[in-house]
């Protein structure tokens, strides 16, 4: 018999929390899609971005923790004064299974709504296939497709898009 495990969802404001993020999106990317750098480059850019914004507009991060541990993130950010963007989802291969993707993502759209938020909009690529479960079992609408070459070939950049 297997131990229950204990899931938290918390704000992400304890040190260590930004680079986690960006360390974590940097090794899983590269081990499951062989991106390079560049993309822990960018995923860095958002976080400092978010960071650097705050009290810029309605905006949040959160962190989810299995038994004490960091096991994924979400960041939902303003795309402009009526629609949230959801940014940074992640969850590590030896969480996943627990819903921790779909907790993170309620969060931040509950977040949206409550901060008055209209819509919320993503961006991922077609290779994602658990992430684009979970959007699509939200509420999220495939609205845009396109080639993708930032980070390797092969690649679908997806657009989409829920009403709060």
């Amino acid at each position: 018999m297997t131990a229950e495990r204990e899931v938290a969802i918390r704000p992400l404001t304890r040190p260590g929390d930004l680079g986690w993020v960006a360390m974590k999106h940097g090794e899983l990317y590269a081990s499951e899609l062989g991106f390079g750098t560049d993309f822990e480059a960018f995923v860095a850019r958002v976080v400092a971005d978010h960071h650097d914004e705050q009290g810029g507009g309605p905006q949040a991060a959160w962190i989810a923790e299995v038994d004490g541990m960091r096991a994924g993130s979400v960041f939902c950010v303003r795309a402009d004064e009526r629609t949230a963007k959801l940014r940074l989802l992640i969850v590590d291969p030896a969480a996943r299974g627990l819903g921790l993707g779909s907790l993170l993502v309620s969060e931040a759209l509950r977040f949206a709504t409550d901060a008055g938020y209209k819509a919320m909009t993503l961006w991922t690529i077609d290779k994602l296939g658990p992430a684009r479960h979970i959007y699509e079992k939200l509420g999220f609408e495939l609205a845009a497709c396109a080639p993708h070459t930032d980070y390797g070939s092969g690649l679908v950049d997806e657009t989409w898009t829920r009403r709060l």
